[in-house]
């Protein structure tokens, strides 16, 4: 476990080294001018070499660079052009925001993706499953901007009885949840109902069955509990892609959350803002992912960690 580890971690900060270089480069190779986006609109040709020799533009790409990784080794992303302030902590300031939308959408998922799957694998080629297989591929074929605003229609326009936008109370939450939810719930079940419907025809399930176990027992401890390691695969993947912020969704909803900041760093050109962003967020992406790998062995003990199969 400890090699494991040890080698994990070293491919994680290689993962998030390259990550951060590859942005750089391509921040500062983008066609643009941060100094422009800074600037007043009357800003004279000294106004804007002033602002690049303030933040550093104007030195050539390798010497940026290297002052980025120095600055890097030493905690420091940078002051943000646009907030005037530590570009770490004005996306720190965001994170928290980001991280509750995507806990409650994975929860939400998770309690009503996984008894859907299992129902439709109890239930597949009959009329019924045909129904919610017409509704799951429905859910997964609608763009979350569309089904965003939709529910803005619905529930904040034609019935007001939830918050257009903001975070001010915790029904704001409500809408971009479901938003969120809605592709996540019919990737889930889809995959849940393949997994079961494989489990449940398996040898050892028929084997159970003939030997007197229950429809309910060969269900969730056969035939579920064998099929949790695609499932929570699915569920970590799914939950570090909405760490790195659902952008059109917080849009929409004028959630305050990291995707709604890159929107803003994007348009002002603030390479530290965009940086440290890309830094928070591939970090706790990584993170997710390594403790999924860790779970593997909880819910199969045929998992070694470290070992050749």
């Amino acid at each position: 476990m400890a090699t494991y580890l040890a080698r994990r971690i070293g491919q994680s900060l290689l993962a998030v080294f390259l990550t951060l270089t590859t942005v750089f480069l391509l921040l500062r190779l983008a066609p643009g001018d941060p100094a422009a986006a800074y600037a007043a609109p009357s800003a004279t040709a000294a106004d804007l070499a002033r602002i690049r020799a303030q933040f550093g533009l104007d030195e050539p790409l390798v010497t940026q660079y290297g002052v980025f990784l120095r600055d890097l080794c030493t905690g420091n992303l940078g002051t943000s052009y646009s907030f005037h302030a530590s570009a770490f902590q004005v996306v720190m300031d965001r994170l928290p925001y980001t991280i509750t939308l995507a806990v409650s959408a994975i929860a939400v998922t998770t309690v009503v993706a996984v008894p859907l799957g299992v129902w439709m694998a109890r239930r597949a080629d009959t009329k019924r499953e045909l129904g919610a297989n017409v509704l799951t591929i429905t859910g997964q074929s609608m763009p979350d901007f569309w089904t965003g605003v939709m529910l803005l229609t619905v529930f904040a326009v034609l019935l007001p009885v939830l918050p257009a936008s903001g975070f001010t109370s915790w029904s704001g939450l409500v809408l971009p949840t479901v938003t969120v939810a809605v592709l996540q719930l019919a990737l889930v079940s889809r995959l849940v109902r393949r997994e079961m419907t494989t489990a449940l025809a398996a040898p050892y399930t028929t084997v159970a069955r003939s030997r007197g176990v229950c429809e309910r027992a060969l269900t969730w401890q056969y035939g579920l509990r064998n099929s949790a390691v695609p499932l929570v695969t699915a569920l970590g993947t799914r939950f570090a892609a909405l760490l790195n912020g659902v952008v059109v969704v917080e849009v929409v909803f004028g959630w305050p959350g990291v995707g709604s900041l890159v929107v803003r760093a994007l348009e002002t050109r603030d390479y530290p803002l965009i940086q440290a962003t890309v830094l928070v967020t591939a970090t706790l992406a990584i993170l997710v992912q390594l403790l999924v790998d860790l779970a593997y062995p909880l819910f199969d003990p045929r998992v070694r960690l470290g070992k050749a199969a």
